[in-house]
């Protein structure tokens, strides 16, 4: 085992357990892993290069299909907050690909010429997630920041961030797959009220500045895919997991930075039919339901947690870290046991007050009623609320 500084945010672990993957900003690796030492075994094997240098969104976000195993899936963002590099598909910028890891060779393949286009035109899609029934692949997406719309500054509560279907990898035929998804010069519609010449619904695809003759709302909505589920502005979303019975999504927030209200910092829950889709309509704007979450927002981001990445046990709990804090927390149900059968949620509880006191009402989980407790850790007290999770505690 050896450091490495450049490796970054991507990791993934072969069904078998015997190979580990790892991205840097450039490159994605491969080791021999020996679980039992919990180590690396080899050296580092070239799987994917040339993504690139450490401008714009670096993270390399690695997903091992378990539907076809193997199939490695590598989100790679853009390089900006508008790039226009992204225009070209054949920059490999903003997309999400599969490579075939069966078939490495002596060269790993080169990022932009080479594997399966799952989406383009995805701005910063930092987290991604195949759904375990039907084998649909979701990401969610990071929009873009100062937006302006007509002459008019709308950043504050546009552009939603983005769930989005990307099809499947077991040749089941999507529409979807491999189509352009609005970045850099559309984008979907959060609060419809606030958008200048504009008359769609929230998840509603629009054009960004001046609309003109080639880039305009109804190129928009007829040429570019809109995402599934839409969430507020500024959310940040950054990891997504699903059940093991595909009734769910448990996506993290990791909250504004640029919004004059802070927003996010908190865990959501977007329910699922079993067989693959949301059961939320695409132009819902409550389809996302909070779990755990900050009670004063005023003090995000630095003196709150900032969810980011997610796992499951085999236990069925959710184990969930906070940058901010250096934490990890574990979302159970109030008798320890884990969340993962868990199909409804209902977010029905009472803001705490300044103080951190305030009345705590039972909310419906699952068929059951369970009450919503308050919890303390790390930096200050926080709820948890909904999907029978009532139990949250930090591990380090």
């Amino acid at each position: 085992m050896c450091k490495d500084d450049s490796l970054n945010h991507g990791i993934a672990l072969s069904q078998d357990g015997r190979t580990l993957y790892g991205s840097s900003t450039s490159n994605v690796y491969a080791w021999d892993y020996d679980a039992s030492q919990g180590r690396n075994t080899s050296n580092a094997r070239d799987i994917v290069q040339a993504m690139g240098d450490t401008e714009g969104h670096t993270t390399r976000t690695l997903l091992l299909s378990k539907k076809v195993p193997d199939l490695l899936l590598v989100s790679r963002g853009s390089q900006g907050n508008i790039d226009l590099e992204t225009l070209d598909v054949t920059t490999g910028v903003s997309t999400i690909k599969a490579f075939n890891i069966s078939n490495v060779t002596n060269s790993a393949y080169n990022h932009a010429s080479d594997g399966l286009l799952l989406g383009w035109g995805l701005r910063n899609s930092v987290g991604v997630a195949e759904e375990p029934v039907s084998g649909g692949v979701y990401s969610v997406e990071n929009s873009v920041d100062n937006l302006n719309r007509s002459g008019q500054t709308i950043h504050e509560n546009n552009p939603g961030e983005e769930m989005n279907f990307h099809g499947y990898l077991n040749g089941t035929k999507s529409s979807n797959q491999g189509g352009n998804y609005g970045y850099p010069s559309c984008f979907a519609a959060w609060n419809v009220t606030q958008i200048p010449d504009f008359s769609g619904t929230t998840g509603t695809q629009f054009a960004i500045g001046d609309q003109n003759a080639t880039v305009n709302d109804t190129f928009c909505q007829n040429d570019r895919i809109a995402p599934r589920i839409t969430f507020a502005a500024h959310m940040a979303p950054l990891d997504i997991k699903f059940n093991p019975n595909g009734t769910a999504s448990w996506v993290t927030m990791h909250g504004s930075w640029n919004r004059e209200e802070p927003i996010g910092y908190k865990l959501v829950f977007v329910q699922f039919d079993g067989n693959g889709s949301p059961t939320a309509s695409a132009n819902s704007s409550t389809a996302a339901v909070d779990i755990v979450s900050n009670p004063d927002l005023s003090a995000c981001p630095s003196n709150c947690f900032r969810p980011v990445g997610l796992a499951w046990d085999s236990q069925g709990r959710l184990f969930m870290s906070s940058d901010s804090t250096g934490e990890i927390y574990v979302v159970t149900k109030d008798d320890g046991t884990g969340v993962a059968d868990v199909q409804q949620a209902s977010s029905n509880r009472s803001s705490p007050s300044s103080t951190g006191s305030g009345s705590a009402p039972s909310s419906t989980a699952g068929g059951a009623n369970r009450a919503v407790r308050k919890w303390s850790a790390g930096r200050g007290s926080y709820w948890v609320a909904g999907a029978a999770v009532v139990g949250a505690l930090p591990l380090i």
